[in-house]
């Protein structure tokens, strides 16, 4: 495994994130591949065999299930210090907001809710799940400034924003001499690259860590085409994601595939290899424990100039999908896709 530094902090994390979606209660979510916390256990036992010290969860994940999974396990099988946490908060809900809770408060008690859930004093890096169109930014930051102070968070982090989101709020923090954001988890793999666009130039410039998520696609970067898996079957929202786009995204499976022959390593380890050289840490989910091997192969695999670009030739634009799509005040109003109980969440 190998190791670098997380942004603009002193965490040193792993160049593998184990993504903990798939873990949890599968009554309290909406995937029937959820992982029961036996076989998470393994999962990231494993992981940490492996040289993973980075781990991302949610308290949207499960209904908080899938942080009191890890918890346990990082309690189990590591030591505190020895591994980087990251979980992340959801805005409020119109029944907060109706109630007059203010943005500080709310991300005190879902803060005080996920270190309970994970069992910890603190987390290492606190992620802003998807912009709060009906909360100022400055009382999102205050609120994670608060934490920090606290003790109960070391870094902040965001997911799901547009990068002009991101520069406005470390701008704001920078101003009021808050802790900004040193991370963003966004959409972004070999067969969506949007994040291109902006973002990567914009966390280039500052230094922010991009630590991605669907980093394999919902496994379609992993699989030739044709072939399936459970997953791919019956993830719904990965279908909707993805299915729209699947001719022109089959173009450049099929460019894995071809190298993954020709270079004697798995399709997971093409496409992470790819990513490695874009990013500091993707979010890689892992349901079987060779996911999590494949995953730690990737590190070790260099891509030749050639290679890279054999397998960015195709690319073509594509549209904004998932929640990224919705992340307008008016989507977000009609859709409600802040609910506490939605698990199409990434």
């Amino acid at each position: 495994m190998q190791y670098t530094k997380l942004g603009n902090s002193d965490l040193t994390v792993s160049r593998i994130c184990m993504g903990c979606m798939g873990f949890g209660d599968a009554k309290n979510g909406q995937h029937s591949w959820t992982l029961d916390e036996a076989h998470a256990r393994e999962i990231i036992r494993r992981g940490l065999e492996l040289g993973v010290n980075f781990f991302d969860t949610a308290i949207g994940y499960q209904s908080g299930t899938s942080e009191q999974y890890l918890g346990r396990a990082i309690r189990d099988f590591a030591r505190r210090e020895e591994v980087v946490v990251a979980t992340k908060f959801l805005p409020r809900t119109q029944e907060e907001i109706a109630a007059g809770i203010t943005g500080q408060q709310h991300i005190a008690r879902m803060l005080d809710t996920s270190l309970k859930n994970l069992g910890l004093d603190y987390v290492d890096l606190y992620i802003y799940h998807m912009w709060d169109y009906e909360t100022p930014i400055y009382d999102v930051l205050d609120g994670l400034n608060q934490a920090v102070k606290a003790g109960k968070v070391r870094y902040i982090g965001i997911s799901n924003c547009f990068a002009y989101q991101l520069a406005k709020a470390n701008a704001l923090a920078e101003r009021e001499g808050f802790a900004k954001f040193v991370s963003v988890q966004g959409h972004y793999n070999l067969i969506f690259r949007e994040e291109e666009r902006e973002m990567a130039r914009l966390c280039a410039e500052d230094n922010i860590a991009m630590t991605p998520y669907s980093a394999l696609a919902g496994g379609r970067l992993s699989k030739r085409p044709g072939e399936t898996s459970k997953r791919l079957e019956e993830d719904s929202y990965a279908k909707f994601k993805y299915d729209a786009t699947a001719k022109q995204d089959e173009v450049i499976i099929q460019r894995v595939a071809e190298l993954a022959e020709n270079r004697g390593v798995s399709m997971t380890e093409i496409s992470l290899a790819w990513l490695l050289t874009k990013v500091t840490a993707p979010v890689v989910g892992a349901t079987k424990l060779h996911h999590i091997d494949g995953a730690a192969k990737a590190v070790e695999l260099t891509l030749s100039p050639d290679e890279i670009a054999y397998l960015e030739a195709e690319y073509v634009p594509h549209k904004l999908v998932g929640v990224m799509a919705q992340n307008t005040p008016a989507a977000a109003r009609e859709q409600h896709v802040w609910s506490t109980g939605n698990q199409t969440l990434q």
